[in-house]
Order: structure tokens, then sequence, then C-alpha cells
């Protein structure tokens, strides 16, 4: 009889990606999958160096919406943290990048560019 693997093994993996600017009352949902959209919602955000926060409950909740809904209101505290700890990544790469040789300062335009995209 084979050993019993943990669940957590054969659960699919779930990606939501939000996006919030100052302008709008709530971050909003702008990209949710499972499986292989997940996958590729992880791989664009590695790919742009979007700083990437696991959080099975929240995720659990927020791909309960539709793309382009804002978040409840009962999940803003949890976003507020996730927001948070993504403004410190962007602000300690951004200190990386403005501390490297000039010949790598173009990174840093680069990275106000990415933060548009995140934003």
């Amino acid at each position: 009889m084979p050993e019993e693997q943990p669940e957590s093994k054969y659960k699919r993996k779930k990606a939501i990606a939000l996006r919030y600017s100052k302008d709008e009352r709530a971050p909003k949902v702008v990209a949710s999958g499972a499986g292989e959209i997940a996958r590729r919602i992880i791989e664009l955000a590695n790919q742009n160096n979007v700083p990437i926060r696991e959080d099975d409950s929240l995720t659990d909740i927020l791909s309960q919406l539709d793309v382009g809904y804002e978040i409840p209101p009962e999940t803003y505290q949890a976003v507020a943290e996730i927001l948070a700890f993504l403004y410190r990544a962007d602000e300690e790469w951004r200190r990386e990048k403005l501390d490297a040789p000039a010949e790598t300062a173009e990174p840093a335009k680069l990275s106000a560019d990415t933060q548009s995209a995140k934003s």
C-alpha cells in the first residue's frame, strides 16, 4: 500500500494578481486562476520582478472574485499587510539598484515602469 501523501501535494495551486492605484477605492483582481493559469501568473510576476506573497486563506477568498472586481472589505486588513510587504520589498530593491555601479542604473528606471504595472 503506497504511503499516504499530504493533501497539499494534490491541492491545485491557485494564484491571484491584484492591482492598486491611489485613485481607486480598493485593490482589484486583475488575474486569477488555478493550475496552469496560476503557474503562468506566478511566472509573469517573477519575470517582472513583482514580489509574491503566499497566503492560502486569502487566495481562497479572492479566487471567488471575478477579474475586475474590487476586493471585499473583509479582506482589507490582510491585503494591506501584503501591500506593505510589497512596498518594502520594492523599496529594498530600489535601494540595492541605486547602490549598484552606474552601468546598472538603467534597471532602476525599469523598476519605476514595473511599479506602474503592479499598481
